[in-house]
């Protein structure tokens, strides 16, 4: 059976007017499936006087942003914006629809699939669109959404073969931003709010918001440390290092577990994801989440007492050793070439 619709839609997050850096990754990313599937790149937006931003998805790929712009949308609220695009769902049916995995992702992709019966796969760590052969039959231009499973044990390829429209979400930092050469002369469709009395369920009297201090995704060079430098004592030396060379400190999810490093400095599949130029990785395993997050840095030097451990296979230089005996080692050396 030929497919009709084969658009590729990204949900644009925005707060205050200010869209969110993982709805321009999911542009980009969108972007190249869309070119698999010879089909068009639409974003989604609902908000208020959120025009400029629909102006700005043309630069990463998007041929129309499909607008709903009103006061009533001006903060995000379960109810009105899930009736919204419920409704658009299953108007123009989709092929693929991509969300960021955040807190307003996660509350809107589960109701959407769910109401339009859609396929839906959470934290995906790559997306690919391929013909699959599945119980005896052909499904042409499926989804491949494809993230870690059983706590990190394998990689699992998901695919949706039974429902028209594949959704998925996306952590922040996993795909990378890339604008077009050429921006498409895009069109922006405006689609009228119609209120609804469920709507205004739940009503937002005040709303409280603390910027995160810690931004690893922009650190140039990064430090980080994981479970097997024993005790936060130990970690210490993790932050000399970092405050030495200009690095931000980072950790694994077994090192804020134990104590080591607060969980906003976690950098993995439960984490961030992270780019930077240098990552340095000091008693770190290399569990399979935690490489999701870093294994596209630049240059990755690894220091571990395990020859064996999984943090070299991505790593561009390893150290197999005590970390506690090499890291004052860098220390030392940083501090006299920096006089």
């Amino acid at each position: 059976m030929e497919i009709q619709n084969k658009d590729v839609w990204v949900f644009i997050e925005q707060r205050n007017g200010k869209p969110a850096d993982v709805s321009f990754e999911l542009l980009s990313k969108g972007r190249k499936l869309a070119d698999s599937l010879k089909s068009s790149l639409k974003a989604i937006l609902l908000g208020h006087n959120i025009k400029p931003i629909a102006e700005e998805t043309f630069k990463y790929g998007a041929e129309e942003a499909i607008i709903v712009d009103n006061q009533q949308l001006a903060y995000y609220r379960t109810m009105p914006y899930s009736r919204i695009l419920n409704d658009l769902v299953e108007k123009y049916k989709p092929r693929v629809m991509l969300y960021g995995a955040t807190v307003i992702g996660r509350d809107l992709a589960p109701r959407v699939a769910s109401h339009t019966k859609s396929g839906l796969t959470a934290d995906c760590t790559d997306l690919q669109i391929s013909n699959v052969k599945y119980i005896k039959k052909e499904f042409k231009d499926l989804l491949l959404q494809i993230r870690p499973a059983f706590g990190g044990n394998i990689i699992a390829t998901i695919i949706s073969p039974d429902v028209h429209t594949q959704m998925a979400t996306v952590r922040e930092g996993v795909m990378r931003i890339e604008t077009v050469g050429k921006p498409a002369k895009g069109k922006i469709t405006e689609v009228p709010y119609v209120h609804e009395k469920f709507d205004d369920v739940v009503k937002i009297i005040e709303q409280h918001r603390k910027e995160n201090k810690v931004n690893l995704k922009a650190a140039p060079i990064i430090v980080s440390g994981g479970y097997g430098l024993g005790s936060k004592e130990n970690f210490e030396l993790v932050k000399e290092l970092a405050h030495t060379i200009g690095g931000e400190v980072a950790g694994t999810r077994a090192a804020v577990d134990a104590g080591f490093i607060s969980s906003d400095r976690q950098v993995g599949q439960t984490g961030v994801t992270v780019r930077p130029k240098l990552y340095i990785a000091c008693g770190i395993s290399g569990a399979i989440q935690h490489r999701a997050g870093m294994q596209e840095s630049n240059k990755i030097i690894a220091i571990n007492s395990d020859p064996d451990a999984p943090i070299f296979g991505v790593a561009h230089y390893g150290i197999v050793g005590d970390a506690m005996q090499i890291i004052p080692m860098f220390i030392n050396v940083f501090k006299q070439k920096l006089r």
